[in-house]
């Protein structure tokens, strides 16, 4: 059975997908749109910038946000400066490595859908004297809904199992950073292995349907791309 323990390391890795889901959609957006629309020798480097976290390791991205988000890293500088605080081994830092973790999950499906839509879409909305914002919401969003599906069950998905940089940045302190991958990590190392198996299990349950719901988003609209 999960203990109390385990459902409070569930309710915070939710709230931490949460909030990074989101500040990655209002933060990838922009970023993917840009991306998709223009021709600037830059798009190479931003896109290489933006995949980076794929092919990374985990404990190498942890290792440099640990660095610059300390006290004596320029992040933790300016927060220390500014009264906040260092960030490492707290909510708000959590928040900050997952972002930058999985945003290549939200930026690439959106970036696919963003460049599928048509010229022909945009220039009609123009020729109504539609305002770039107002073409945006009105018919850039409605034919990219796959890609945000998409970006937001990935970007969700892959925030709740993330371990080696969440470790590093966040620590493992009860009822602060301690995620669902780390207290399955603590289980097995206290051979506690009945209640790694629920938490493991229910991350499986929860990870298969996940796939399930994008791989039905994906064959109802092809638009949206999984990332490879």
């Amino acid at each position: 059975m999960l203990t109390a323990a385990d459902v409070d390391t569930l309710i915070l890795t939710g709230k931490i997908a949460s909030s990074a889901t989101a500040i990655m959609l209002l933060i990838g957006t922009p970023i993917a749109w840009w991306l998709a629309r223009t021709a600037s020798p830059l798009k190479g480097i931003i896109n290489t910038l933006v995949a980076l976290p794929l092919v990374l390791p985990p404990s190498v991205l942890g290792f440099y946000l640990l660095v610059m988000l300390g006290p004596a890293g320029p992040v933790g500088k300016l927060t220390t400066w500014l009264g906040i605080g260092t960030l490492p081994f707290t909510f708000a830092g959590l928040i900050v490595a997952s972002v930058l973790y999985s945003l290549p999950f939200v930026v690439q499906p959106l970036q696919a859908s963003f460049t599928s839509i048509s010229e022909q879409a945009l220039e009609a909305a123009a020729t109504l004297r539609a305002s770039p914002l107002d073409t945006f919401f009105s018919v850039v969003v409605p034919l990219a809904k796959p890609g945000f599906l998409t970006a937001i069950i990935l970007g969700f998905a892959h925030t709740v199992g993330e371990f080696g940089v969440v470790l590093m940045v966040g620590g493992n302190i009860p009822d602060k950073t301690r995620v669902v991958s780390v207290q399955i990590y603590n289980h097995v190392e206290a051979l506690e292995y009945s209640q790694a198996h629920w938490l493991a299990g229910s991350l499986l349950l929860f990870s298969f349907t996940v796939l399930l719901v994008l791989y039905t988003v994906l064959k109802t609209h092809p638009v949206a791309q999984p990332l490879k």
